[in-house]
């Protein structure tokens, strides 16, 4: 959540840093900020509520300086405002502070700060963090901050400029990222490659408990403790055009039509035919030890939760472990028991997301063993898990995830395939999979070109207020991501049922004005599913229908390519992504940008 943008070097900031922010717009925001280092040393700040743009506007043609950090808001301690927006500074206007995350013990520092006579002049955490640097005696920028950080309990990353040490930019991070980006005697930061990439592919990624100073010759990171630590830049795999809109009028448009191609690279490489099994290396899991293994626990939040869904049942049909999915925010307060015979899988689509973070920590504290499933190469989870696989999705910049859970489902099969070919799965069964997973790329692209049906389709519909969503077995996750999908996009309420709890209460709500969508795969389950139908149709209730052949009880069925039926839930989601997209699109939604989101939930 939020986006930080850092720079120092020679060239004029403030373009820098409005270019970096517009980069980082789809993580979600309400305000945002500039403040530059100006060329008598003073600390220059612009902060508006509402978009980059007004922003923009309100800078001053006189802005100049060569030094500079920025930031867009999205609101937890006080409501979006001018004033609550970042940069923060001290009373002495000496330090500027950017930060992403939450200050856990903010109203406790907030209230000895009062009444030492500090007076603050915004509701935020982040204000606590600039008065504190300001009132450190240490004789180092980077000293100020370790004792600041001292004080503090929660998570941040974090950017400061102060007005004596006009040549650094000092940055520190717990619990929230921050990437270094090396240039030509400049130096940038920011909360996401993404905003870095137009200028160089060379980064660092901090990790927790770790500092770093840049100037616009050098760099070095060391811990809050002052110990210096070693730090390695890596390419970042993505160049920049892969992060621009490439002639689609959205970035979620965009991303479902790039799903083929993304599926096909999660399989490149990873299908070893001899043995009707797959390559993932990076498990780090030997066969005597994935033969022990006697459950699977996977925890993500979200699309990423609802994707562990579809993963755990995968792994039971193809590998017959038993494995099941729990939100991770959840996970780490209910006290779980943590067998050494269970493997966690945490699933992330940026590697960042704190609630899942942290239950991988919780895991590894009490000596569990854990993989990682995510996207982005390098991520906090992807560090901390004991291995794992990359779902080489690509970036993916709208707010709502549609090819990144489509690649993470792909992934889970990869690894279910994996497993169960270690234990019992047959080879005939693992040449069937293997077969299936090479016609996913094709089969999408033939529900991609069904999109003006869809697009029909999602225009009736649209003026429902409220939608049910319901899929049995294979098909609930997928009801319960598709459901997800039209919430955060179009804003209709909808909610997901399995398919069998129809009669136990939500027949309840079933009107003409209260249309289902029904996920009915040709499989075992095919008739049991045509009698919710009825049940539905016998209520006067309306029903769309995804399914491998028209239904008759339907009002109207989205046709999808039939697969082998462990994948089928991987295809039958894909036409709900349009579905979401055009219904939001015919209500003139924010479609990149959803009210109330942010792509990487980076606080708890």
């Amino acid at each position: 959540m939020c986006g930080i943008v850092g720079y120092i070097g020679k060239r004029d900031v403030a373009p820098l840093l409005l270019e970096g922010l517009q980069r980082l717009e789809y993580r979600g925001y309400d305000s945002a900020g500039v403040v530059i280092t100006g060329k008598s040393g003073d600390l220059k700040t612009v902060k508006a509520k509402g978009r980059v743009r007004e922003l923009e506007a309100r800078i001053p043609k006189r802005f100049a300086g060569t030094t500079g950090i920025a930031h867009t808001r999205w609101a937890t301690h006080g409501a979006p405002s001018d004033a609550n927006a970042h940069p923060h500074l001290d009373g002495a206007h000496q330090v500027a502070v950017v930060h992403n995350g939450i200050i856990d013990n903010a109203s406790e520092l907030r209230a000895k700060l009062t009444a030492d006579g500090v007076v603050f002049s915004s509701e935020t955490d982040t204000e606590v963090i600039a008065h504190l640097i300001g009132r450190s005696t240490a004789d180092t920028l980077e000293r100020k901050v370790s004792d600041a950080l001292r004080s503090i309990e929660g998570t941040y990353g974090i950017a400061v400029l102060h007005k004596e040490f006009p040549d650094r930019i000092v940055v520190a991070r717990n619990g929230s990222p921050v990437v270094l980006g090396i240039g030509e005697k400049e130096m940038f930061v920011a909360s996401d490659v993404a905003a870095l990439v137009t200028h160089t592919r060379q980064v660092v990624t901090l990790g927790d408990g770790e500092m770093a100073t840049l100037k616009a010759d050098d760099f070095r990171t060391y811990t809050t403790e002052g110990s210096r630590t070693t730090a390695t830049p890596t390419t970042v795999e993505w160049e920049a055009e892969s992060y621009d809109m490439g002639g689609h009028d959205t970035y979620m448009h965009k991303e479902i039509s790039e799903q083929a191609e993304a599926v096909d690279r999660v399989l490149r490489g990873r299908i070893d035919d001899r043995f009707a099994t797959v390559h993932l290396g990076g498990l780090n899991l030997d066969p005597g030890e994935a033969r022990r293994v006697r459950r699977i626990k996977i925890l993500g939040c979200g699309t990423s939760y609802h994707a562990g869904q579809i993963g755990a049942g995968l792994i039971e049909e193809l590998a017959r472990i038993p494995a099941d999915a729990e939100p991770a925010s959840e996970f780490r307060y209910r006290n779980p028991v943590v067998d050494p015979d269970t493997l966690y899988v945490a699933v992330s689509q940026s590697g960042e997301t704190y609630d899942v973070l942290a239950a991988v920590q919780e895991l590894k504290r009490k000596g569990a063993r854990v993989l990682g499933v995510v996207n982005v190469v390098g991520s906090a989870i992807a560090r901390e898990a004991d291995g794992g696989t990359y779902v080489h999705a690509g970036p993916e910049v709208c707010v709502v995830s549609t090819k990144c859970f489509t690649n993470t489902v792909v992934a889970f099969a990869l690894l279910a395939l994996h497993l169960g070919r270690i234990r019992d799965l047959s080879v005939a069964d693992g040449k069937r999979i293997i077969d299936g997973l090479r016609r996913l790329p094709g089969q999408i692209d033939e529900i991609l070109k069904t999109e003006p049906e869809i697009q029909r389709l999602a225009q009736q519909y649209a003026d429902a207020r409220s939608m049910l969503f319901i899929g049995r077995v294979r098909g609930y996750p997928v009801a319960r991501e598709a459901s997800l999908k039209l919430k955060e996009v179009s804003y209709i309420h909808a909610e997901a049922y399995p398919a069998s709890e129809l009669k136990h209460g939500p027949l309840a709500l079933i009107e003409p004005a209260m249309p289902t969508v029904a996920i009915v795969p040709d499989d075992d389950l095919l008739e049991k599913n045509r009698a919710a139908l009825e049940e539905i149709k016998a209520r006067h209730g309306r029903i769309l229908a995804v399914a491998h052949q028209a239904q008759e009880k339907a009002d109207d069925t989205i046709v999808v390519p039939k697969n082998e039926p462990e994948l089928d839930p991987i295809l039958l989601g894909i036409p709900l992504q349009l579905f979401a997209y055009h219904t939001a699109l015919a209500l003139g939604r924010d479609i990149d940008k959803p009210r109330n989101l942010a792509k990487s939930v980076t606080v708890e």
